[in-house]
This record gives structure tokens, sequence and C-alpha cells, in this order.
């Protein structure tokens, strides 16, 4: 198992596309590329990375997507500093 938190995880996938906001799926795929570890263990951990995006403020939804299934997920911008040099403890948005 990566030794990373969900939240490490989270913004490494949101961090890593271009305009720095994904859809949800576009997350869940990132995290099974990056780290196999996580393509055959069943459905735990994606409800454990909507658990983190939903509780979490560092979180945001950023828009619908276009085909009206699903939300943006990104980086709230107080929080966007730290996770970008690696620092990713969780922390109330400022």
């Amino acid at each position: 198992k990566p030794p990373l938190s969900y939240i490490a995880l989270i913004s490494m996938a949101i961090l890593d596309s271009a305009d720095k906001q994904t859809l949800l799926g576009d997350i869940y795929q990132f995290i099974m590329d990056k780290f196999p570890y996580y393509n055959n263990k069943g459905k735990a951990w994606r409800n454990s990375i909507r658990h983190n995006l939903s509780l979490n403020e560092c979180f945001i939804k950023s828009g619908r997507a276009e085909n009206g299934r699903g939300n943006f997920w990104s980086i709230h911008p107080a929080c966007i500093e730290d996770f970008s040099k690696g620092d990713f403890r969780r922390r109330k948005a400022r």
C-alpha cells in the first residue's frame, strides 16, 4: 500500500490535471494508473476518496461536468501552495 494519505492521492490527481480541476472518475483513474495497489482492492477505497472530498474544506466543487454528470473538484486557493510543495496535511481552508 502506498504510504500516502487519501488527501495526498486526491491532491496529486487534481494537481496533475491541466486546469487543476478534475472529475471524481478521473481521480479514481489517476490513482489506479499511478498506484497499481488500488486496481484489485474492490470499492472500499473509492468510498474513502468520496468521504475525503466531501468532508475536507481543502477540496471544493468547481462546476458541473459538460454532460451534467458529476462535479469538477479543485483545491481551495488557501491550500494550493502547500499542496503544490507536497505538504498534504489536513487543514481548514483559511
